[in-house]
């Protein structure tokens, strides 16, 4: 094996071991609120992008459309959502957060957010620009993995 190549599989390792960390990460944070850790990562979408339509939604979250009005649902019953009139377009509602809901969820990230604020000093700015560049690429990468997904399998809403 090459050295890249051996630096490509370690790579991909790490990849694995972050994305088993953050689901583990995000379904501990969300059973303490009550959450599911999709509903938790539906809220940081609405929190990052504001209230949106429940296609929106789906889009963002690479969900399917009929998997989103149940997420909603759950939301709504939990009060940590609410669905509201579309300014733009009356057919329509947007879903958006509850404020004070949502705030209950902040100071669940306050440990990691500064454990990750202090690792990001180990590297330079153009380092991290690569890192940024290869996460940004790799989250849509996984986003369309997880269309492909949903196009080839039928519905089935998490519960």
């Amino acid at each position: 094996m090459t050295d890249r190549e051996e630096l490509v599989a370690r790579m991909m390792t790490a990849g694995r071991e972050l994305s088993a960390a953050a689901v583990m990460f995000h379904t501990a944070l969300a059973a303490r609120q009550g959450l599911t850790a999709t509903e938790e990562k539906a809220l940081d979408l609405l929190e990052r992008f504001g209230p949106l339509t429940a296609r929106q939604l789906a889009a963002h979250a690479g969900l399917a459309p009929a998997s989103v009005t149940g997420l909603v649902d759950r939301l709504e019953r939990k009060g940590f959502a609410r669905r509201t009139p579309n300014p733009a377009d009356r057919r329509s509602v947007l879903v958006e957060g509850v404020p004070d809901r949502m705030a209950e969820l902040a100071p669940l990230f306050d440990h990691y957010v500064a454990s990750l604020t202090e690792l990001v000093t180990r590297y330079s700015d153009a380092e991290l620009a690569a890192i940024v560049d290869f996460l940004t690429e790799a989250a849509a990468r996984q986003r369309d993995a997880t269309r492909l997904l949903q196009e080839d399998a039928p519905d089935t809403p998490e519960r």
